[in-house]
């Protein structure tokens, strides 16, 4: 049996905190309001509180206990552990502390952009400590496990999307909160990405040349970017050449890209997004 790392369940727990007010200010002191659909198990829960009362952080707690024992073996044990914490923590959070704040009551525009933003990210940050909300988050992190090609952020709009319409049939009819609904959902997935994935976000490149230790050598001088070369060859020309391989962030591609024109004319550069770059001189993998 493991023993508890008392110092990193402090961490999480107040990680968790500090998502959570994020999340139940999105939801609570902005969304619920001003009568549009919010996705995931919230916004079933949000349904739940408009046709019968039932509080939204209880409801969210109640609809998430079939769904975590279906993935407890699937997602294991300390995923599902860890989880149990989130969920508690941000229920609470949900019923009690948010009530504390008033609720914006003006433009549905400016409250669907605030709860995307700030539910976006505290979701982000529980995703990011290797937890979850519960709920969908559940099934969201079970598809990515299967498709783990897939963003979350992608994985949360397509299912956030199906809820949304079931919000909009049964409680709100209106397509002006439909739209704002799905409004939120991008807007969340948007920022759940760019926090999850876009902060260590950078450039690379592949440089085809027939100067690569030189390329590679000017790289490493003016901006202080080691690179690797590889041994290639042109399918048409059969002639062996170098290719250059280098992650930068995006403010040192203008200076790399220029360099190898100065130095190989005919180089052939191709520049690629990436998402996220771990390792020496990027973000350490912890």
């Amino acid at each position: 049996m493991k023993s508890i790392k008392w110092k990193e369940l402090g961490i999480d727990i107040l990680v968790d905190i500090a998502a959570s007010m994020l999340i139940a200010v999105g939801i609570y002191n902005f969304a619920l309001n001003a009568n549009f659909p919010v996705a995931g198990f919230s916004g079933i829960a949000i349904v739940l509180y408009h046709l019968c009362g039932l509080p939204v952080g209880a409801g969210t707690l109640l609809l998430n206990v079939p769904v975590s024992i279906f993935c407890y073996k699937f997602l294991g044990r300390t995923f599902f552990l860890k989880s149990i914490k989130t969920m508690i923590i941000s229920s609470v959070f949900m019923d009690y502390v948010a009530p504390m704040f008033p609720v914006y009551d003006g433009n549905r525009l400016l409250a669907a952009l605030c709860m995307g933003i700030l539910s976006g990210a505290g979701y982000a940050v529980v995703f990011m400590r290797g937890s979850s909300t519960g709920g969908q988050d559940f099934i969201s992190m079970s598809i990515k496990k299967v498709k783990p090609h897939i963003t979350l952020g992608i994985i949360t709009f397509i299912l956030d999307v199906s809820t949304i319409v079931l919000g909009s049939v049964l409680v709100f009819k209106d397509i002006d909160g439909f739209i704002y609904g799905v409004i939120v959902t991008y807007l969340m997935a948007i920022v759940m990405d760019r926090i999850l994935y876009g902060i260590d976000e950078g450039k690379m490149t592949l440089i085809v040349t027939e100067h690569g230790s030189q390329v590679a050598e000017c790289i490493d001088e003016y901006s202080g970017r080691g690179s690797t070369i590889l041994k290639g060859m042109g399918s048409y020309s059969k002639q062996h050449k170098d290719v250059v391989m280098c992650a930068c962030n995006n403010k040192q591609m203008y200076t790399i890209k220029k360099l190898v024109r100065q130095i190989d004319p005919k180089a052939f550069t191709i520049i690629m997004e990436s998402n996220e770059v771990v390792g020496e001189g990027f973000k350490e993998d912890v």
